[in-house]
């Protein structure tokens, strides 16, 4: 039985990744510059970052990553505010209350929350 799963995402530059997901709310738990890598966690989420797996480097990623905020529209208004352009939040035929970035690498972040029985 697996008791957690951390995405571990290629990028070209660990340093300009910790910096664009710091703008996001995720702290540095681990480092190593000597690596390429690192190991980031905002809440209960946690996300590795690592140089050396990027075997392609001038490739688009692939990646998608959810996230999910306990408040989407604070969290989106919170990302705004740091810097980060993103669109404004859409209502998903899926049920979410949603928007959707790229990191610097191009691995694709949606962020959403369910929405609300009405």
């Amino acid at each position: 039985m697996l008791t957690r799963l951390i995405p571990m995402l290629p990028v070209k530059d660990v340093s300009a990744s910790i910096a664009f997901y710091q703008k996001l709310g995720f702290q540095v738990e681990m480092h190593s510059a000597e690596w390429g890598w690192a190991k980031l966690k905002c809440g209960d989420s946690q996300l590795m970052v690592d140089q050396s797996i990027n075997a392609q480097p001038s490739l688009p990623r692939q990646a998608v990553v959810y996230l999910y905020p306990a408040d989407v529209v604070a969290y989106h208004r919170q990302v705004r505010q740091n810097g980060i352009e993103a669109p404004e939040l859409d209502r998903t035929f899926y049920g979410m209350n949603e928007f959707r970035i790229s990191d610097p690498d191009g691995n694709s972040l949606w962020i959403g929350q369910p929405v609300a029985p009405e």
